[in-house]
């Protein structure tokens, strides 16, 4: 049985997230199920728009299936573990690249995986139970599909606080940070797809959103915009550590002490990534990351964060190297290099 259903119910393609026990995280097998009905949805003019929801009350996709990965990794090698990533970035750009409304309900929690396949997409519709974090770099990952645009081009240090720190938004801390585009309560989802289905063309889309869209409770980033500005949009990760620990509320220092958790390497690999990231369009970001990705696999801190969070569970991961100080600048330089194989394709076939 497959874990994503899908189909198309009046003008609307529908695509649910059938993995409630493990929160909708995303197998290989549901990143090419997915990947593949996009392209066939994208030339179909039965088609008006696509519709992404997952089971369960907790989660829309709490990311991708890393224990597995990390298993791949480690038993049969990097090559077998990449071709995953392979295929989620490629769904990842086809999302953003879709010439139809995109609508996906961040219902539950949205981390990871399920940032790349709603975020890129026209509409994303948060409820009261969102909960949005990219906490990669606490696993000794690095903010991904498609983290490098999204985070890099976000205003006032916003992208390098929510990459570092792995901070989780809300309802209105989504809306705020751009990553949803409206608010819906879980009890106005039913009428909402009902619309939908009945939808004719991208401003009947529009309307049934904006019909349904209440506003949810502010959030915490319009009240800390100025610190989050004060600490975060800073040139290093020395003198964000610096303007932490000036800051004067403590509210800095208690952010710094999130950061000092994390693998060091991958903060200054995602601080390095993000910077890029502001200088490049959304292809070449992809592009970026596909190559980021190699050369994670093929370290130390992806296997030991995997460990210490989700199979020991001891939460106690002993990182390599162990300090900030001791991440050497040229390691994180060859992060980006070119790959032996190419870059990442990015196409429709």
């Amino acid at each position: 049985m497959s874990d994503v259903e899908l189909g198309v119910e009046g003008r609307l393609a529908r695509l649910h997230l059938d993995r409630p026990e493990a929160l909708n995280a995303l197998t290989h097998a549901m990143v090419r199920e997915i990947s593949a009905a996009l392209a066939r949805w994208r030339d179909d003019p039965a088609v008006t728009a696509v519709l992404v929801t997952g089971a369960g009350e907790r989660a829309f996709c709490a990311g991708g299936d890393v224990r597995d990965i990390a298993r791949l990794a480690r038993d049969e090698g990097v090559a077998a573990a990449t071709p995953f990533f392979f295929d989620e970035y490629r769904m990842n750009w086809r999302i953003k690249r879709f010439p139809k409304p995109y609508v996906a309900v961040l219902d539950g929690v949205t981390m990871g995986g399920g940032v790349g396949l709603s975020v890129h997409g026209t509409h994303r519709v948060a409820t009261e139970n969102t909960v949005f974090a990219m906490p990669e770099t606490a696993i000794g990952m690095f903010p991904d599909v498609g983290g490098t645009h999204v985070l890099g081009t976000m205003p006032g240090g916003l992208g390098n606080w929510l990459a570092l720190t792995g901070a989780r938004l809300g309802p209105g801390d989504s809306l705020d940070a751009g990553i949803a585009t409206h608010h819906c309560p879980r009890a106005g989802l039913d009428r909402l797809v009902a619309e939908l289905r009945e939808a004719a063309d991208a401003p009947a889309v529009e309307r049934a959103v904006r019909a349904h869209t209440a506003g949810p409770e502010p959030g915490e980033i319009a009240a800390r915009h100025r610190a989050i500005e004060t600490v975060f949009d800073r040139p290093s990760v020395a003198a964000i550590a610096q303007a932490a620990a000036a800051e004067p509320t403590g509210w800095g220092a208690e952010q710094w002490e999130l950061v000092r958790a994390r693998s060091p390497t991958s903060v200054r690999l995602a601080f390095a990534q993000l910077a890029r990231g502001r200088a490049l369009g959304f292809d070449d970001a992809m592009r970026l990351e596909y190559r980021i990705v190699h050369r994670v696999l093929a370290g130390h801190d992806f296997f030991e964060g995997v460990r210490a969070a989700l199979i020991d569970k001891d939460q106690a991961p002993r990182w390599r190297p162990a300090t900030l100080d001791d991440v050497d600048a040229a390691a994180i330089e060859a992060h980006f290099g070119e790959l032996a194989g190419g870059d990442l394709p990015l196409d429709w076939s």
